[in-house]
């Protein structure tokens, strides 16, 4: 049994989220490296490394606090489409986040552009739902990231502030 297969499956009408597994990372690194993916995510293209370290904190989030992100692959095909999920950063920004889940999700270029970001975010916020422990989540968004805050919005998301991260403006919603 490998980590992925320990982490809970949701399907939508078109995806399969699942837990990440070691084969996946070429993917995701070929993902992380594109530009159009990284426009709003950091602004650059994530090397090998960057994209190992997250593979390691996706497995982390699921062992140490219950959820984490998932793989998304298409359903009828089993084609790479992206992650999607909760996390706990602990970012340093204010206002602090304490240990509130952070929703995100991330499309592969190839599937931009196809309503996929919506039916997958109310999924996993139907999961989230689903565990009373975790009903407030957060997420945060580039002002100039209007697909991603009407997925925001769509999923129950409010904008609480504006403040920045690392130097660059973000938006802080709250559910």
């Amino acid at each position: 049994m490998t980590f992925g297969d320990t982490v809970p499956i949701v399907e939508t009408p078109r995806t399969i989220l699942r837990g990440h597994r070691l084969q996946d990372f070429d993917e995701a690194a070929a993902m992380w490296a594109h530009p159009s993916v990284t426009r709003y995510i950091g602004g650059r293209a994530m090397t090998g490394e960057e994209v190992w370290s997250r593979l390691l904190r996706y497995a982390g989030l699921w062992s140490l606090f219950g959820y984490g992100y998932w793989l998304i692959e298409e359903k009828d095909t089993g084609r790479f489409l992206g992650e999607a999920g909760f996390q706990n950063l602990r970012r340093d920004i204010e206002p602090a986040l304490d240990d509130i889940p952070e929703a995100g999700w991330v499309l592969a270029a190839a599937a931009h552009g196809k309503g996929l970001a919506t039916e997958i975010a109310l999924a996993i916020h139907d999961w989230s739902d689903r565990h009373p422990s975790r009903r407030r989540t957060v997420c945060i968004i580039a002002p100039e990231n209007g697909a991603s805050i009407r997925v925001a919005e769509k999923c129950g998301y409010r904008e609480v502030t504006r403040t920045s991260y690392k130097g660059s403006p973000v938006i802080l919603f709250e559910r």
